[in-house]
């Protein structure tokens, strides 16, 4: 992807132009365990993509369907374009124009602490319950569910059963339904894994 964004601009010489782009969305059937998933694969390679200059990507995992690769909720697509829009193509620095993306982790005890960037007016369960999709593992990478609270405008996760964890993922899966990590601009957070 980026290499492709790259030979764009360098084939159509006009400079480092804006590259917006839409995040894979949320698809197929849910599953109730943490578990590999190619789909959250492929959206990490997309995150990965925003290390380019000028590039924005719109998270849309709240936006799909199980049953449909290509989900009806266009219009909220577009709203979340456009705000990347005012931002990288249009300079509007005073604008919050995405959702909060996982910056770094540290180990307290039994506890992972999480960073983000783009965090707004703050970090937010979107539905005021608390916080779901959030999975923890040790050193044998076997991923369990876990608790997760905002604390500070940083995400604490833990699970009694992990003594010394080593990883966590969010959202990481085909179809995160649930997942409901957001900030007070109603931007959701992108799906990632603090592990390789």
């Amino acid at each position: 992807f980026p290499a492709m964004i790259n030979d764009w601009r360098y084939k159509w010489k006009l400079g480092t132009f804006p590259f917006l782009f839409v995040q894979l969305p949320n698809f197929m059937e849910a599953k109730e365990q943490p578990a590999e998933s190619q789909w959250a694969e492929l959206r990490e390679a997309q995150l990965k993509t925003l290390s380019v200059p000028k590039t924005g990507m719109a998270v849309a995992i709240d936006l799909g369907e199980w049953n449909d690769i290509h989900p009806w909720r266009k219009k909220e697509v577009g709203d979340r374009l456009a705000l990347l829009a005012q931002s990288i193509a249009y300079g509007n620095k005073k604008i919050v124009s995405s959702g909060p993306l996982y910056k770094s982790m540290k180990v307290q005890g039994n506890k992972i602490i999480l960073s983000f960037k783009n965090v707004g007016g703050g970090l937010v369960a979107k539905d005021g319950r608390e916080l779901k999709y959030f999975s923890i593992a040790g050193k044998d990478k076997k991923f369990v569910w876990a608790n997760a609270e905002i604390k500070n405008n940083k995400v604490v996760v833990w699970c009694d059963e992990i003594k010394n964890p080593v990883a966590v993922r969010y959202a990481w899966a085909d179809n995160p339904e649930g997942a409901n990590l957001y900030n007070k601009e109603e931007l959701p957070a992108s799906p990632f894994r603090t592990d390789k």
